[in-house]
């Protein structure tokens, strides 16, 4: 798959490192061992079209659950990805018994951590995120119960979830979950869309596979405990809904896509709903434009 994915690659990363990163995963992670071939390189290819290594740097992460290899984008590369468009920064942090944190929301929000020596237990998360230019930023802060609650309701993997196995791969979970609603307020670039949808796709149980500037959401999902595999109805819980001004910046290029046989509207539909729930007169509108006038 080297040709493959020097191809897909931006010219800051080599396929050399990928395969070496990738080697490294697995030399360090048994259970990667006994994934499906097919599903090992899909894994490789989504980080490459996404241009995030997987393994030791945290960007993302080659992720087993049974027989099946998921790349999950780790909140590393979320930071990354927003710091490549140039338009924000963001940044997240953990803290911990012992540490002194004060932070406020509101119209003069503030967040100011000094941390301890970290041997306390996580007490929580925050994100922060600054447009290029504003004056104020964007924070947000999770405790840890209010994290455990946001894994409890949404974890499709069960006991296999990556965020069970230990306190490291809980924090690392806990910052990203905060990261994810901080970046709803920042400047979207497509590789970030894409890595959000990817994400959202993986915590579902779902596989994902970015076609071009798309991503392609499996209609299917596996149960992490049973291995069981079950018919995805209905959009993704934790998505944020469409805003008509979302809507209406899209429309045109959705349409324009419709009409040149591009993508149909169901796909128009289906993509745009691996990252936010549409309405049902929004989904309406797109079907009308494959209506022939």
């Amino acid at each position: 798959m080297k040709p493959q994915i020097a191809l897909a690659l931006p010219k800051h990363m080599s396929a050399d490192r990928m395969a070496r990163l990738a080697l490294t995963a697995f030399s360090t992670n048994k259970d990667l061992q006994s994934c499906r071939t097919d599903t090992i390189l899909a894994s490789l290819m989504t980080a490459t079209q996404l241009g995030l290594e997987p393994g030791i740097n945290g960007q993302g992460y080659l992720i087993p659950y049974k027989d099946t290899c998921t790349f999950v984008p780790g909140w590393k590369g979320l930071v990354d990805l927003v710091a490549r468009a140039g338009r924000a920064t963001v940044w997240t942090g953990a803290v911990y018994g012992g540490d002194k944190f004060d932070y406020q929301l509101g119209d003069e929000p503030y967040c100011r951590h000094r941390p301890g020596d970290g041997s306390h237990e996580l007490t929580h998360v925050y994100a922060i995120g600054r447009v290029k230019d504003a004056q104020m930023p964007v924070i947000e802060v999770w405790t840890r119960g209010k994290v455990q609650k946001h894994l409890n309701q949404y974890n499709k993997m069960g006991g296999r979830h990556y965020a069970t196995k230990s306190e490291n791969n809980f924090e690392m979970y806990a910052r990203k979950v905060a990261l994810l609603q901080v970046l709803k307020y920042m400047p979207s670039s497509i590789e970030l869309s894409n890595a959000i949808a990817v994400s959202h796709a993986a915590e579902a149980g779902q596989g994902a596979v970015i076609e071009g500037d798309f991503v392609t959401v499996s209609t299917e999902s596996m149960d992490g405990d049973t291995g069981e595999i079950t018919q995805h109805t209905g959009p993704r819980p934790g998505l944020p809904a469409m805003t008509d001004e979302q809507f209406g910046k899209n429309l045109s290029g959705w349409r324009a896509m419709i009409e040149s046989g591009q993508k149909t509207a169901d796909e128009i539909i289906a993509m745009a709903s691996s990252r936010s729930v549409l309405s049902e007169e929004q989904i309406a509108m797109l079907r009308a434009s494959a209506t022939p006038t």
